[in-house]
């Protein structure tokens, strides 16, 4: 009975051996059905998912969770997973909006301005002309909401060359330019009627030059930081005349004046006065006497540099050449402007995109 009882309780664990790997087994098939979403039965899915449980590492408080190696990166030739961006072209025509509301419609190379062109600064005014990476480079023309207005040529950006001004209180400028000022010779002629015909330097009046008052006085002679200075001789309208010496646009040092019946008062003068007079004695025992030959000298210097003031060259061929080269790019940039304006410019082979804004 003992050798029997114990046959049969081996037998019973076999069985139920057999039974358990059977059971694993099928449960380890059904999981791996449902991972795979092979089962289309939902319920028994979710039960087996559920019951297994116990199969599938848990994720324990405290501990960070496990991160799922990403999947494998497929390389193929003539393709990839997102579709490149196509790139806006840097050459050719279009209208550019910017954020500060300048607005510029013409020729682009390099995604720079280039070539002819229309800017046009927001609520102030605009430029019209030759462009050369992105600054006024050649012959163009300047319009400011105030009515200021220049026409001539420019460089880097800036007025260079020939040109005239027309500023909005009346006054025009037309000469030479220099970095962005007036330099060189030129012609400044006033609203009130007063004209300078002479050198420049930096913006103001600076070497020679002839100047003509609104009252009918004129000067001739030498300038410094915008004012008489140096030798010089001044004419007033009503037939007298100064010829000498000016500092800082006074009379100053030695010098003559002559009235219009001839008399005349020379010797040093301060401050516009006289304060010396010149005598004709050579021998004298005053330690200031002004001896008549001085004054007489620097009256002939004044006289040599009245008559290079007004010899000064003029540049009016220059500058009509200049504004005629100016009118005729600004034309040419009204018209690519148009052309800017109707064209259409791709994004990604799909119609047609906004202006851009930068």
């Amino acid at each position: 009975l003992l050798l029997g009882s114990g046959v049969s309780s081996r037998g019973r664990s076999l069985l139920l051996d057999f039974l358990s790997a059977l059971a694993f087994s099928s449960a380890v098939f059904l999981l791996l059905l449902v991972s795979l979403n092979l089962l289309p039965i939902p319920s028994l899915r979710l039960f087996l998912s559920r019951s297994s449980s116990f199969l599938l590492p848990r994720h324990h408080p405290g501990q960070p969770p496990r991160r799922r190696s990403p999947p494998p990166v497929l390389w193929s030739i003539g393709s990839s997973s997102k579709p490149k961006a196509d790139k806006q072209p840097s050459s050719g025509s279009w209208v550019q909006v910017y954020t500060n509301g300048d607005v510029y419609e013409g020729e682009f190379y390099r995604g720079k301005c280039s070539g002819s062109g229309v800017y046009y600064y927001y609520m102030s005014g605009r430029y019209e002309g030759d462009w050369v990476d992105g600054k006024y480079d050649g012959y163009g023309v300047e319009t400011w909401a105030r009515g200021s207005r220049y026409r001539g040529q420019y460089r880097q950006g800036l007025r260079h060359g020939y040109g005239i001004y027309r500023f909005y209180t009346g006054d025009v400028y037309a000469g030479e330019w220099s970095n962005g000022q007036s330099h060189g010779c030129g012609v400044h002629t006033c609203e009130d009627g007063s004209r300078y015909v002479g050198e420049f330097k930096w913006g103001v009046k600076h070497g020679l030059g002839h100047y003509h008052f609104r009252n009918g006085d004129t000067y001739a002679g030498e300038y410094f930081a915008d004012q008489m200075h140096g030798f010089g001789v001044y004419r007033f309208a009503n037939g007298h005349r100064y010829e000498g010496a000016w500092h800082e646009g006074r009379k100053q040092g030695l010098g003559m004046y002559t009235f219009r019946n001839g008399e005349t008062q020379s010797g040093h003068w301060q401050n516009g006065v006289l304060d010396i007079l010149s005598t004709q004695n050579t021998v004298s025992s005053s330690p200031i006497a002004v001896y008549h030959s001085k004054v007489l000298n620097v009256v002939q210097e004044a006289r040599r540099a009245a008559e290079k003031a007004v010899d000064v060259p003029r540049v009016d061929d220059r500058v009509n050449k200049a504004v005629a080269a100016a009118n005729k790019a600004a034309n040419a940039a009204r018209v690519a402007a148009v052309k800017a304006a109707q064209k259409r410019m791709p994004n990604n082979g799909n119609g047609d995109i906004p202006n851009p804004i930068v």
